[in-house]
């Protein structure tokens, strides 16, 4: 008897930010499962890694579009693209983010606005975009990237846990306006994945010896921690899960340590 559970086969899915990271992680998972890519990155031609990648892991060719998430102009030019493909989209994942890291006091106007244009606006229109074609077709499943700071607070941090935290509302405000369309909207938050935004954190032994005693299964996470989840996530198999919030963080968020008492 053949399983056919989470077979993205015939599906476009749309990763925002896919060009390097957790992006072309999930990409790749995706592909995987057989739906078709569309890539974006401010440069398409930074794409080219994942479309290697993609390819040679046998997927479907993908396409690379150009997308700043914090550009108007840059999300009406997507949107049009879209409109003249003239095809279904049945994935959407919002991952493009960024994070600047100081403290409260150092924070400029500026960072402020980077953060939570690129991590909290732009998914929001991003979704603006692309939704309608979903609408119209009855169907869709719609997955925004937080991170363990969609629940957790962190000191030096503080506007991207602002973002993360406005994320996880945003996606159930939005889960429980499209649900009558058969769209789902969830939130994928990841734990502590070494990344390009993170690589600073994992150079530091100390910091990595403390953030692994915090982590129940004893490891920071793996790229393939996330291929499980983001193509679940994605498939038809998902259908009565909206408005949630699925922490891949290898239980940090427990709050335990292997400290005893």
């Amino acid at each position: 008897m053949s399983n056919t559970y989470f077979d993205l086969s015939g599906q476009t899915a749309i990763v925002t930010g896919s060009s390097r990271g957790l992006g072309q992680f999930m990409a790749l998972a995706l592909a995987k499962a057989g739906a078709e890519l569309i890539l974006t990155a401010r440069k398409k031609e930074d794409c080219a890694e994942t479309i290697g990648k993609i390819v040679e892991a046998g997927g479907v060719q993908p396409t690379a579009v150009d997308l700043d998430v914090r550009s108007e102009a840059s999300i009406d030019k997507f949107s049009k693209f879209l409109a003249d493909r003239g095809r279904p989209v049945e994935i959407l994942v919002n991952n493009a983010g960024c994070n600047i890291r100081k403290s409260v006091l150092d924070v400029s106007w500026d960072d402020w606005n980077t953060i939570i244009e690129t991590n909290l606006r732009g998914p929001f229109f991003v979704t603006k975009a692309v939704v309608p074609r979903m609408i119209q077709q009855g169907y869709g499943r719609i997955v925004n990237i937080g991170s363990v700071t969609s629940v957790f607070g962190y000191a030096g941090i503080v506007p991207y846990t602002a973002s993360r935290g406005g994320v996880l509302q945003m996606t159930k405000a939005m889960a429980d306006e499209f649900g009558k369309d058969g769209i789902t909207v969830n939130c994928l938050a990841p734990g502590w994945f070494k990344t390009a935004q993170t690589q600073k954190l994992y150079d530091n032994p100390e910091w990595l010896a403390y953030i692994v005693d915090r982590i129940p299964v004893g490891r920071p996470g793996q790229p393939h921690d996330l291929d499980g989840s983001i193509v679940f996530l994605s498939s038809k198999e998902s259908e009565y899960i909206t408005g949630q919030i699925l922490l891949v963080d290898g239980g940090i968020t427990t709050g335990a340590t292997k400290a005893t008492v």
